[in-house]
């Protein structure tokens, strides 16, 4: 059976300090043995160059965003330069045709929904679905026997909302139909 101190635990190392090692420790170094002195250390030269590091740092992040940002409202401008195409085409043949200016008016229409839910913003405009107060503003209410919907539907999209529930542009714009228990 060997032999442990009670206090000390399996596996932890013996910390404890001699008083030799003690009185070692607080000895300035004689240089007579051959020990060399350790160097000073400059903490303030240090602390220096960790500030300088810290602001270049900080200055390239900045410069980082701003060309991110640059690029990024360069691409949904580009996005948008087959809409303007479009509405060039459709203004030189403006005397030809009504019809023509109408096809497109809807074709310039459909390029911009296109882009947007390229973008990650679709357009919402459903009729039916549950209000959803994440996706929905209310402007109006209907009883349930105008509309022919279950209470708490939307009943008309006013003004269509873009994106989805968790990121948004702006959302619908809608009537309820109103619950039967007020």
């Amino acid at each position: 059976m060997s032999e442990t101190q009670p206090d000390q635990h399996a596996g932890e190392p013996d910390l404890a300090v001699t008083e030799a090692d003690a009185a070692a420790a607080c000895r300035p170094a004689d240089s007579t043995n051959g020990a060399r002195a350790p160097e000073p250390v400059d903490y303030e030269d240090r602390w220096r160059r960790a500030l300088a590091d810290l602001d270049n740092a900080r200055k390239r992040h900045a410069r980082d965003l701003v060309r991110d940002r640059a690029q990024e409202r360069a691409r949904v401008a580009a996005a948008f330069l087959p809409v303007l195409d479009t509405i060039d085409l459709a203004l030189q043949h403006a005397g030809a045709n009504p019809d023509a200016i109408v096809a497109g008016v809807h074709a310039v229409r459909d390029q911009a929904l296109a882009i947007l839910a390229g973008l990650g913003y679709p357009r919402q405009d459903d009729t039916g679905v549950p209000f959803d107060p994440t996706r929905h503003e209310v402007i109006g209410v209907v009883g349930p026997e105008d509309a022919g919907l279950p209470s708490g539907s939307v009943a008309d999209v006013v003004r269509p909302g873009y994106g989805e529930p968790d990121r948004q542009l702006r959302p619908a714009s809608v009537t309820v139909t109103r619950s039967t228990e007020s």
